[in-house]
């Protein structure tokens, strides 16, 4: 079992065909989709994938990642944006052994990288290369997290691929 010094939790709103398995409305983006949500570890890695309609608050739906973590004996802090402050989810976390630790990483409209909390982001901004998923049409949750999988596996191909010929003498 691997163990992390953290990890850093959070979500994106993606849109959706009518046909999608679960569609709303984020009424801060005004996007009719999906959230997914993400816990990945220091080098941007996905350890934990969630997908929920885009209307569902971010403090609710991030608990099934929380657990997924947990279940990989994860304990410690989960860095976030500071959409993931309250007692409700707090609490939550503090079951499972986690602390959510929210940091603001804008000011006056301008991204501040804090710590690692930018490696989600980073993570969020890797997976748009793949048309598949910048508009979901998949009909299950399990088959559009399966698709963010997929494309994460040929992320971290493509750079192994990468070091190892690095590595390699020519």
């Amino acid at each position: 079992m691997t163990t992390y010094s953290s990890v850093v939790i959070d979500s994106r709103t993606c849109p959706s065909a009518p046909s999608c398995f679960a569609r709303g409305v984020d009424g801060g983006k005004k996007i009719r989709g999906i959230k997914i949500q993400l816990g990945v570890e220091k080098y941007g890695i996905p350890l934990a994938i969630e997908a929920s309609p885009a209307n569902v608050d971010d403090t609710k739906r991030i608990v099934p990642v929380l657990r997924q973590i947990a279940g990989r004996g994860f304990q410690g802090p989960a860095i976030a944006d500071l959409g993931y402050r309250g007692e409700r989810l707090a609490k939550a976390a503090a079951a499972l052994g986690i602390t959510v630790r929210p940091i603001a990483r804008d000011r006056d409209g301008l991204f501040i990288p804090t710590e690692i909390a930018w490696v989600v982001e980073r993570s969020f901004s890797w997976i748009t290369r793949y048309r598949r998923l910048n508009t979901i049409f998949e009909r299950t949750k399990e088959h559009f997290v399966a698709f963010v999988e997929i494309a994460f596996i040929s992320i971290l191909s493509r750079r192994l691929k990468r070091l190892v010929t690095q590595a390699a003498p020519a």
